[in-house]
């Protein structure tokens, strides 16, 4: 018959069993926990991305407009160049200005999840002192 442990009974088996279990479920926890930390890491990013985009587009636009107006002012039709280069300076800064968001964004957003490692290291110190 196996040793029974004197606080309540259960055998060495069952104590080790039972710890195993445990710690197969912290390792499931801890992977639930880092898919979401990611997916939620991944939505910033992609909240970053769209007025990076639209702003670096827009950017492109803009200096469309001002090569335009050097090829307006080079040919001396003041009043289509001076639209286009207002056009263009509108755009510009328009660009700089959703360039700006989406890179304050991006400052934001965590690569590394960090909930899930704290909570891990926890993890680990725990079943470190079960195992004692």
């Amino acid at each position: 018959m196996p040793p029974h442990n004197a606080q309540n009974g259960r055998t060495m088996t069952e104590v080790l069993q039972d710890i195993v279990a445990n710690i197969q479920e912290i390792v499931r926890s801890e992977f639930r926990l880092a898919k979401v930390e990611i997916q939620e890491e991944t939505a910033k990013v992609a909240r970053s991305g769209v007025p990076l985009i639209v702003g670096l587009l827009l950017g492109l636009y803009a200096l469309g407009f001002l090569l335009l107006a050097a090829v307006h002012a080079l040919s001396l039709v003041v009043d289509a160049w001076l639209a286009a280069l207002i056009v263009g300076f509108g755009v510009g800064v328009i660009s700089l200005i959703l360039i700006s968001v989406g890179r304050n964004r991006l400052k934001g957003v965590k690569v590394v999840p960090e909930k899930t490692i704290g909570t891990f290291k926890e993890n680990v110190q725990w079943a470190k002192h079960q195992i004692r």
